[in-house]
């Protein structure tokens, strides 16, 4: 009986740890017609949608990684016009972002073609746009001792 209590009491705390992770939703497009947005959101919305083509290659879903691009191209004309841009970002943001949003469409191409090596190459540029939207934190001061 006390087997059978500890392997229920066992069971109980490792099934959850088995369990399937839901899929993320997709980001939904913006409306057009909205006004500027903070710059932090949209590096932020670029982010996750880059992130979120990925996974989507790594599972062979391409209308998945056609609709992230699709994202990806709208955040990019989005952030053109971004608010409360960080100044360390200001004079490079307009060439990046119609870079990005360059790409944005050329991965978007290649997902629709479903080719792999095209969309892999691409990934691999948006991500280093993507990354280049959010800077490295100042560095912080040592302590003094």
């Amino acid at each position: 009986m006390k087997r059978v209590l500890l392997a229920g009491f066992l069971m109980l705390f490792l099934l959850p740890a088995c369990a399937i992770v839901p899929e993320r939703e997709p980001l939904r497009l913006l409306p057009e017609d909205r006004g500027p947005m903070p710059y932090n959101d949209l590096s932020t919305r670029a982010r996750l949608q880059a992130t979120g083509a990925m996974e989507a290659y790594y599972v062979d879903r391409w209308s998945d990684v056609e609709d992230a691009a699709r994202g990806l191209e709208q955040t990019a004309r989005f952030l053109a016009k971004a608010q409360d841009v960080p100044a360390k970002q200001k004079d490079a943001l307009p060439k990046l972002s119609e870079n990005l949003a360059k790409e944005a469409v050329l991965l978007r191409d290649s997902a629709k073609e479903k080719d792999a090596k095209k969309v892999h190459e691409s990934l691999t540029r948006v991500q280093s746009m993507v990354r280049e939207l959010t800077p490295p934190p100042s560095p912080e001061k040592e302590p003094k001792e």
